[in-house]
């Protein structure tokens, strides 16, 4: 059930996300398209380093690159990985990450105004806070019956609770 409301509500933001990244503006994608990050990738992540740059990729180093193609990569392979539920315990551990990382970027890299848990408003955090916990009960409980992790073996199915409900 989780991984369904997972992709239901969130798959195609992070995909669309990661597309911004790869994906070149004129339309003219390829196969391989992939493999080449946008120059706006930089403004994305690293949107100071970026402007001191002179908005210009080669000024920046190659751990910039290394981050750039990982976060990409991330973004595109692990809500996969939780969808079809394999790693799912591993890979929604990763997406807890990916989300405090996005968060800090945006808070601090683009200024957005996070805003404040326990008001009236429905705020960056506020929305930030319920993915982190949707990802944080896959961890917790797995990726469930219909998943690869259940069919491969790599996870065991789960004890019944006492009361015959689930915990």
């Amino acid at each position: 059930m989780l991984r369904a409301v997972f992709a239901a509500t969130l798959l195609g933001y992070f995909w669309k996300s990661a597309g911004t990244k790869v994906f070149d503006r004129q339309g003219a994608e390829g196969i391989f398209d992939v493999l080449t990050l946008e120059s706006g990738v930089y403004a994305q992540m690293f949107p100071k380093q970026f402007e001191a740059a002179g908005y210009d990729p080669s000024k920046l180093s190659v751990l910039h690159d290394l981050i750039a193609y990982a976060g990409t990569l991330a973004e595109f392979i692990l809500p996969l990985l939780i969808v079809v539920g394999l790693l799912t315990r591993l890979s929604a551990l990763g997406m807890i990450g990916f989300v405090i990382v996005q968060t800090a970027t945006d808070v601090l890299g683009h200024g957005a105004d996070p805003g404040r848990l326990f008001d009236a408003r429905y705020d960056l955090i506020d929305e930030r806070t319920l993915w982190i916990m949707l990802f944080a009960l896959l961890v917790l409980r797995g990726a469930g019956d219909l998943s690869l992790d259940r069919l491969s073996g790599l996870e065991a199915p789960q004890a019944a609770h006492p009361t015959g409900y689930p915990a």
